[in-house]
């Protein structure tokens, strides 16, 4: 009756367990490198959007790109190999999200810039997204930039660079690793340049008026300091940044292309080295 029952057993349809695990293992290894790029870049990695969420957006956006991995086995990835493949595939991620963090964190700068111009340096809350201590100049303005970020559609531009990028540089190909520190180190010169670009003109404004200010109160001692130039500061930072609201939108749409622009050129970089 035993050997009737087994044989029975035997003849009934299964799952081949081994077919299983390695569609696991090229799951687990494909949502690595968007699950790290989802961890590190503007909007996904705020600290306001939960871990669960990121984790539900990197395995549904994995099985996308599911075909593009090869086939692995548990040997492989306990190996040596298979760890150092991990960690290119995670290191991959984490950069190109920096890279646009590192971007966008050019109005951030430029905010703090001309908050300590027109004395609002004081004026700081808890940024949501980092969770640190930020002037509320520099949150307008990062709040305005993610704003036309979501409504151009950089945000699906961001993620579909990134799943073109299984195709440009396959899972295991051979990445050269100097691009990736070339790659942060050009994006941190353009972080300064651009947020030159964007606070010159309202510091230069600024610059003026505390020249004039300081004039006065130099040809009229009796003249209160805070009194009289801290309200003509205040009143003029924000009417600058009123007047400026339709070129700081302009220079936004061009920051936003510029760190797209420098994500596509470091995953061809990763590919041709």
């Amino acid at each position: 009756m035993l050997g009737m029952a087994t044989t029975e057993l035997m003849k009934m349809p299964g799952i081949d367990l081994q077919f299983v695990t390695g569609i696991l293992l090229q799951y687990f290894l494909a949502s690595l490198r968007i699950g790290a790029f989802l961890l590190s870049a503007p909007i996904f990695g705020a600290r306001w959007l939960p871990l669960q969420v990121r984790i539900i957006m990197a395995f549904t956006l994995a099985a996308a790109v599911i075909g593009d991995v090869p086939p692995v086995s548990a040997d492989l990835l306990a190996s040596s190999v298979g760890i150092s493949l991990m960690f290119v595939e995670i290191a991959v991620g984490l950069t190109a999200g920096l890279i646009l963090t590192i971007w966008f964190s050019a109005v951030l700068l430029a905010g703090e810039k001309i908050a300590s111009s027109a004395g609002l340096g004081y004026a700081a809350q808890v940024d949501p997204a980092t969770g640190g201590q930020t002037p509320v100049v520099s949150q307008i303005l990062y709040l305005f930039l993610l704003v036309v970020f979501l409504s151009v559609d950089g945000h699906l531009l961001a993620i579909g660079t990134m799943m073109e990028s299984y195709r440009i540089l396959p899972v295991g190909a051979p990445v050269a690793s100097e691009a990736l520190i070339a790659s942060g180190i050009a994006a941190a010169s353009s972080m300064f340049l651009a947020a030159t670009i964007i606070m010159l003109p309202i510091t230069t404004v600024l610059l003026m008026i505390n020249v004039a200010i300081g004039i006065i109160t130099r040809s009229a001692p009796q003249l209160n300091l805070f009194s009289f130039g801290f309200p003509i500061s205040l009143l003029a930072v924000f009417l600058l940044l009123f007047f400026s609201a339709g070129a700081f939108g302009t220079s936004s749409q061009s920051l936003i292309d510029s760190a797209l622009t420098s994500l596509q050129e470091m995953i061809g970089g990763l590919a041709n080295g």
